[in-house]
């Protein structure tokens, strides 16, 4: 497969830099976040992509939307590329979590493979969905960019086998590849909790 397919994380919303899960919720990007969809664009037009896909929430799509503009490409959407649904933590503070459930966050920050939100998603039920994105975005026009979330890149270098999975700043930009992946200019800002 190569390194067709690029990875890209969208660019910071109000809730990254408040801190609390926004899970599959409409959340536009911040001032910040609009700012790293610009520096994104300008990485991406490096590149000679021949697609665009992205996650249909509102920071994914707007971030697809600043890139589009600069390398002239309609962003796809697939909503199999929506970030994890956190269920009951969704809207809260990652310190609130933490401080109720210590070892269920725990196992959300470490990624750990057998990690379910409480009335939400699994990881496993994430990366089936976001592997069978992957095989339909292979089958199009190549390279391709796909802009989503901290947690379905996750997802996706998971059922790519990837061992380790090493949290992405906001508008960061990877190569699925493991190997080219663990070379890449990862760009953006400060590593933060996904989503």
């Amino acid at each position: 497969m190569g390194c067709g397919v690029y990875l890209a994380r969208h660019g910071e919303t109000a809730y990254n830099h408040e801190g609390r899960f926004q899970g599959q919720q409409q959340i536009p990007l911040n001032d910040t976040g609009r700012a790293q969809a610009g520096e994104l664009a300008e990485r991406a037009a490096g590149y000679d992509f021949r697609a665009l896909w992205c996650s249909p929430l509102l920071r994914a799509r707007e971030t697809a939307d600043v890139v589009a503009r600069r390398i002239g490409l309609q962003p796809v959407e697939d909503a199999r590329l929506m970030e994890t649904d956190a269920g009951d933590w969704t809207d809260r503070t990652f310190a609130d979590v933490r401080g109720e459930a210590p070892g269920l966050f725990d196992a959300f920050a470490a990624a750990q493979p057998g990690f379910a939100f409480p009335g939400g998603e699994s990881f496993a039920q994430q990366e089936v969905r976001v592997g069978a994105a992957l095989e339909e975005i292979e089958r199009h026009e190549l390279p391709a960019l796909v802009v989503c979330h901290g947690m379905a890149i996750r997802a996706a270098f998971a059922v790519r086998g990837a061992v380790r999975f090493e949290r992405l700043p906001n508008a960061a930009l990877v190569p699925l590849d493991p190997l080219e992946a663990s070379r890449a200019e990862l760009g953006g800002g400060a590593a933060t909790m996904p989503s």
